[in-house]
C-alpha cells in the first residue's frame, strides 16, 4: 500500500538576494505525495532537510514556483540527490540564470500543465506579478486533498506577494490573484512560500480593495 496522499512542510532559512540587497528569510518547501512518490514544491537554501523529508520516495519533479534565488538555490542539489527534473516557468529564465549560469532547468511549465504524482494531477496556474514566471499548483479536485493551492510568493496570509523590485508588478499580481485564485472556492487553503497558510476567502476582500 502506498499510504495516504498528503501534504508535508519543510522550512529552511537563508538569504534572499535581489537588486543588490540581501535579506534573511525562512522559506516553506512543500512535498505532495504518498509513501512511494512525491513532488517537491520549491527547493530553498539547503538540500539536506528536503532530501531527508523525501526519504526513500521517488521524486517525480521539483516544481519551482518562481526563479528567485531563495526558492531555487537548493534545487540542483536536490535534483542530483534524487534524479528528479527541475521545472520552472520560462519567463523567469533571467532569474534562473543568476543562480545557475551553467545549468538549465530540465523543463518548463506553462498555464494548464499537469504534474502527476501518486495517481493525482497537480494543475499549473501562471500567476505573474511577483515575477514574470510565477506559478501556483492546484491539487486535484478529484484527488485525496481537493481545495489546496501551493502559492509560492503570489498570495500570502495578509495580502499579495511583494512587488516594487526588478521584474515585478503590483497591477499584474493583483490581476493574477483575482483571475486565477479568487475564482477558486473560498475555503481553498493557500500554502505559501513564506509564513503561515491562509485561504482564498480570507484574502479576497483585501485583494478586491487593492484592485479598486
Amino acid at each position: 500500500m502506498a499510504g495516504a496522499v498528503r501534504i508535508e512542510k519543510v522550512v529552511t532559512s537563508g538569504i534572499f538576494s535581489l537588486d543588490g540587497e540581501d535579506h534573511q528569510v525562512d522559506n516553506n518547501i512543500w512535498l505532495y505525495g504518498d509513501d512511494d512518490e512525491v513532488v517537491v514544491v520549491d527547493a530553498a537554501h539547503e538540500a539536506g532537510p528536503i532530501v531527508d523529508a523525501v526519504g526513500g520516495r521517488t521524486v517525480k519533479a521539483i516544481v519551482l514556483t518562481h526563479g528567485h534565488n531563495d526558492h531555487i538555490n537548493a534545487a540542483a542539489d536536490v535534483a542530483d540527490a534524487t534524479g528528479a527534473p527541475m521545472l520552472v516557468h520560462g519567463a523567469d529564465s533571467m532569474l534562473w540564470d543568476v543562480v545557475y549560469p551553467d545549468r538549465r532547468p530540465d523543463g518548463t511549465l506553462t498555464e494548464g500543465d499537469v504534474v502527476e504524482v501518486a495517481g493525482e494531477a497537480l494543475r499549473v496556474l501562471h500567476t505573474p506579478g511577483h515575477s514574470p514566471g510565477g506559478i501556483c499548483l492546484v491539487t486535484d479536485p478529484e484527488g485525496a486533498n481537493p481545495g489546496h493551492v501551493f502559492g509560492g510568493d503570489t498570495l500570502f496570509n495578509g495580502g499579495p506577494g511583494a512587488t516594487g523590485r526588478s521584474f515585478s508588478s503590483f497591477e499584474t499580481i493583483i490581476e493574477s490573484i483575482r483571475t486565477k485564485l479568487l475564482t477558486l472556492p473560498p475555503e481553498t487553503v493557500v500554502h505559501t512560500g513564506h509564513g503561515d497558510d491562509t485561504t482564498v476567502g480570507a484574502e479576497a476582500p483585501g485583494i478586491e480593495a487593492a484592485a479598486g
